[in-house]
C-alpha cells in the first residue's frame, strides 16, 4: 500500500486517511480557488478532503471531486469526505436537512463523515452568525444528545457513512457516550491541535474512549485576523521547530504534521499553494527520533488561534473546561 494512503480504523468499522487536505479559505479567496486547490490535491495524492457548510465552498470543492473521479484519478470509494454540521442547525429537525444541503451544494449521493462542527447552538435561520442590533452573538438552547440522535438518523439512512463531533471537550464528549440508548460512538472529536496546543490529556481521553483526534490548525492556523489574535507567535517560526526541521532537511510544517502522526493524530494539512500541497505529502517519507517527539512535546504552551470568543457567553462553550 502507497505510504501515503495510510488509513486508521473508526470504531463503526471504516477507514480514515490518517492526513487529510483542509478547504477552509478567509472569504477574500476566491471560491474558484478552492475548486484548483481540491484537484490539485487529489492528483498529488490527498484521499481526505475536509470542507464544512460554514466554509461556504461545498459547491467547489464537490465539483474537483467529481472531476476526478471524471478523469478516472480516483473512483468515489478512494475519497474520505468530511462536512459538519453548523451551530445554526443544531435542533434535531434541522440536522437531516442541513445535511442534505451539504449533499445538494457537492452533488454527492453521501459524505463519509458528518460531525457537529461546534456546540455552541445559535439562531437558527439564514445567517451563519446570528447577530443582534448590538452585534451580540444569537445563541439556542439544544440538547446535544437529541442533535447527536439525528446524527444517528443521518447515518442509518446512509447519508453520512460515520459520525462524529468536532470542538467538543471531554465533559461533552461523555454526555453523548453516557446517554441512554446510543447507537454509535462519535468516530472522531476534531480539535485545535499543534505543537503550542499539543492536546495531550484530552488525546489521551480519546484514545481510552477508541475516539479518533483529529488536528485542525496543526500548522498553527491561516493567522486570518477576523478570528485570530495577530500578537500571538507563529509556530512555523519556532526556533526549536526550525533546528529540527534542518535537522531532517524538511520544513517546519513537515515536522508539525510528522508529530501528529506520530502520536497516533489525523492530521489535516490546509494550503491553497501547490507546492506547499506537494511538499506536506511528503510527511511519510521520515520518521522523528522519540528525542523530537519529546522535544516537540516542551513546546505546549496552550496557544489557541482559534478560541471561538464570540461564543464564550453560552453554557456549551467547551474552551472553559481544560481539556
Amino acid at each position: 500500500m502507497d505510504p501515503k494512503h495510510q488509513r486508521r480504523e473508526l470504531t463503526d468499522g471504516r477507514f480514515i486517511p490518517v492526513l487529510g487536505f483542509g478547504t477552509f479559505a478567509p472569504e477574500e479567496v476566491p471560491k474558484s480557488e478552492a475548486l484548483e486547490a481540491t484537484k490539485f490535491a487529489i492528483g498529488a495524492g490527498f484521499r481526505h478532503i475536509d470542507c464544512a457548510y460554514v466554509y461556504q465552498n461545498e459547491e467547489q470543492v464537490g465539483q474537483a471531486i467529481r472531476s476526478k473521479i471524471a478523469d478516472g484519478t480516483v473512483k468515489r470509494e478512494d475519497i474520505f469526505y468530511t462536512s459538519k454540521l453548523w451551530a445554526t442547525f443544531l435542533r434535531p429537525e434541522l440536522v437531516r436537512p442541513a445535511l442534505e444541503k451539504s449533499l445538494k451544494n457537492l452533488q454527492l449521493d453521501y459524505v463519509d463523515l458528518y460531525i457537529i462542527h461546534f456546540p455552541v447552538a445559535m439562531k437558527p435561520g439564514e445567517e451563519a452568525y446570528p447577530k443582534d442590533e448590538n452585534g451580540k452573538m444569537m445563541f439556542d438552547t439544544v440538547d446535544l444528545c437529541r442533535t447527536w440522535e439525528a446524527m444517528e438518523k443521518c447515518k442509518d439512512a446512509g447519508l453520512a457513512k460515520s459520525i462524529g463531533v468536532s470542538n467538543f471537550n471531554h465533559k461533552q464528549l461523555e454526555k453523548i457516550l453516557n446517554k441512554p440508548g446510543l447507537k454509535y460512538k462519535p468516530v472522531c472529536n476534531q480539535v485545535e491541535c499543534h505543537p503550542y496546543l499539543n492536546q495531550s490529556k484530552l488525546l489521551d481521553f480519546c484514545k481510552s474512549k477508541d475516539i479518533v483526534l483529529v488536528a485542525y490548525s496543526a500548522l498553527g492556523s491561516q493567522r486570518d485576523p477576523k478570528w485570530v489574535d495577530q500578537s500571538l507567535p507563529v509556530l512555523l517560526d519556532d526556533p526549536l521547530l526550525g533546528a529540527i526541521a534542518k535537522k531532517h532537511k524538511r520544513s517546519p510544517a513537515l515536522i508539525a504534521l510528522r508529530y501528529q502522526l506520530q502520536r497516533g493524530v489525523v492530521v489535516l494539512a490546509k494550503s491553497y499553494k501547490e507546492k506547499e500541497t506537494k511538499e506536506n505529502i511528503q510527511v511519510f517519507d521520515f520518521e522523528l527520533p522519540p528525542e523530537d517527539m519529546k522535544a516537540i512535546d516542551g513546546l505546549n504552551r496552550n496557544i489557541r488561534y482559534c478560541d471561538f470568543q464570540f461564543a464564550a457567553g453560552h453554557p456549551e462553550y467547551p474552551f472553559s473546561e481544560e481539556y
